[in-house]
């Protein structure tokens, strides 16, 4: 098996000049499968739109919690249409982001993301969590709703990982597992069990070592599988195909 990006961000905006190019390259990459994930209304139609002209690419529908204090009145009614269309895998990435002092304030944050995994929960759909500085009212939510679905790009402690998988979630890590400074994702990706393992990009973020700091794609992710095999015991290629199968039984039940 080959790789599979579970984690995507393929958008004109961040791939102005080269993104059919990067797009065609991904299978000679050993790229298998990528679900190109959607942050608001507008991009989310843009990554389905990618998904319909390319078969290796899958895509989630979704609003982030930066985009929820923003939207149409009618938007669960453009996002579960949306969900309904072929090729849509996911209903993400949705959740709490508290970081930044202008992003949408928490009960809009609360309200949109419990909106979404109710919605989930009635499509019987698969979430992407997106998570960040907000770990004690996210696992709140979660433990309530209890979805199926990825944590995705954790940066939480071992402990909240342990939760996390408790829940019958699966936990996703990026090329940030790579970094120098990244004990804490390690010290995570250690007590997770390796059949709830998924492999990220989160590009055009996110490049791991040695290309911290460039414009990431899928195919970098066979760097984050070779520190993800050295912490689990397995070889870089047993650790992609791993992944591979996770990511199919979640988002696809294969």
């Amino acid at each position: 098996m080959g790789i599979f990006d579970t984690h995507a961000h393929y958008l004109k905006r961040d791939f102005p000049e080269d993104l059919e190019q990067v797009l065609n390259e991904l299978p000679e990459k050993n790229v298998e499968r990528v679900i190109a994930v959607g942050c608001n209304l507008e991009a989310s139609r843009e990554e389905i739109e990618l998904a319909q002209r390319f078969s290796w690419i899958y895509a989630s529908a979704g609003i982030h919690p930066e985009d929820a204090g923003n939207l149409p009145e009618n938007w669960e009614e453009q996002l579960e249409e949306m969900l309904k269309m072929p090729k849509v895998a996911a209903l993400g990435e949705i959740g709490l982001d508290y970081h930044y002092d202008d992003a949408p304030a928490k009960d809009v944050q609360r309200r949109v993301f419990i909106k979404q995994l109710e919605t989930a929960k009635r499509l019987d759909m698969p979430v992407i969590i997106h998570s960040r500085d907000a770990c004690a009212e996210t696992m709140e939510i979660l433990r309530e709703y209890k979805p199926k679905g990825v944590m995705h790009c954790f940066s939480y402690s071992a402990e909240t990982a342990i939760e996390v998988v408790k829940l019958g979630m699966y936990i996703g890590f990026t090329g940030v597992l790579t970094f120098k400074n990244a004990k804490k994702a390690v010290q995570a990706c250690e007590v997770i069990p390796t059949d709830r393992l998924l492999l990220e990009t989160d590009c055009p973020y996110m490049a791991p070592e040695p290309h911290r700091g460039e414009r990431s794609d899928s195919s970098m992710i066979k760097y984050t599988a070779a520190k993800m095999a050295e912490i689990k015991g397995v070889s870089p290629e047993e650790m992609i195909e791993i992944a591979n199968k996770n990511g199919r039984r979640l988002f696809f039940g294969e």
